[in-house]
């Protein structure tokens, strides 16, 4: 009798095994080209998303290329130690935060405010050309848009100092200035990505019910009335979607642009902790400070992403999972 009822949950669950595996078995015979669609990105994040994690342990041991990660010597929180203890530690933190909060502040409404405006043109023609106008510049290279920037700000013969001399006023080096350095890089980077970002919500518009806008327009409602009552509350869901992620990567600012645009002269507000681990950790080829600070960035962001996102689903129900 204990046999039985030992071995009944047994072979329930075998059975269950094996209509899990009959069922899959049909499912990919049946869809076998959706299947076969998502296996390069899949062994895309396994391979150079999920893979490298492991190696991360490198953060936590005194790396040496002969022993090589595993076989190097275990150090604890030694290089977190050094980063947090490093004079320029609060520094790199405050222009990385200064940073990529300007340019959540600034730069987040701005695509939204374009999408908006965008959605209320009638003309076609028009529409296209401002769509076109807005978002050719995302295409551009970080390497060529840098050059555009220099190019168009250099001291002597730049096109705005130019025209500032034509107008009596005095040439200013603004890459030179610290104080202009964040700026400069924020509303370039609006000009180069506002247009790509509307994208999202535009497709967003699309989906709103066009019935809405006929009583709307029944009602007597201006054009601002029906964004404020109509548009908004319908692309809510991914402007809150968007602006956890954005929130999630404020420590991830791009390093390639921020790295070009530095000089000696501007690097006490363009020294981000993207470049220090380039130069300090990665030139002088001290990988494991470089990986520390590397994770010690990612769990900043992670921590950041989580609890935005809890506040999100508080507020609006809203949230990524």
């Amino acid at each position: 009798m204990e046999k039985s009822v030992v071995m009944k949950p047994s072979r329930a669950a075998g059975k269950a095994r094996g209509g899990l595996a009959l069922a899959a078995s049909k499912s990919f015979k049946k869809h076998w080209q959706l299947y076969l669609i998502i296996i390069p990105p899949v062994l895309f994040f396994l391979i150079f998303k999920y893979y490298p994690m492991v190696n991360a342990v490198l953060a936590f041991k005194d790396y040496n290329v002969i022993k090589g990660i595993w076989g190097s010597p275990w150090v604890g929180f030694k290089h977190f130690k050094l980063f947090f203890e490093n004079p320029i530690f609060w520094t790199l933190i405050k222009n990385t935060v200064l940073i990529s909060g300007y340019l959540l502040i600034v730069g987040f409404p701005i695509p939204i405010i374009l999408a908006l405006a965008l959605n209320e043109i009638r003309n076609g023609k028009f529409k296209r050309l401002v769509q076109l106008v807005s978002f050719a510049p995302y295409f551009i290279s970080t390497v060529v848009m840098v050059s555009i920037i220099m190019l168009f700000l250099a001291p002597r013969l730049g096109f705005v100092n130019v025209i500032m001399n034509h107008m009596g006023l005095d040439s200013i080096n603004f890459l030179g200035e610290p104080g202009m350095f964040r700026s400069i890089y924020v509303w370039s980077d609006i000009w180069q990505t506002a247009g790509y970002s509307a994208v999202i919500f535009l497709a967003a518009l699309a989906g709103v019910d066009p019935a809405l806008y006929e009583a709307a327009k029944v009602d007597g409602a201006s054009r601002f009335q029906k964004i404020r009552h109509i548009d908004l509350p319908g692309i809510m869901p991914t402007i809150t979607i968007v602006f956890i992620l954005n929130v999630g990567s404020v420590m991830s600012i791009g390093f390639e642009k921020i790295y070009l645009l530095q000089n000696p002269l501007n690097k006490v507000n363009s020294e981000i902790i993207a470049t220090y681990v380039y130069q300090i950790g990665l030139l002088n080829a001290n990988y494991s400070f470089a990986t520390a600070v590397g994770l010690f960035n990612s769990l900043i962001n992670l921590v950041l992403l989580v609890v935005v996102n809890m506040m999100a689903k508080r507020l609006s129900n809203t949230s990524i999972w």
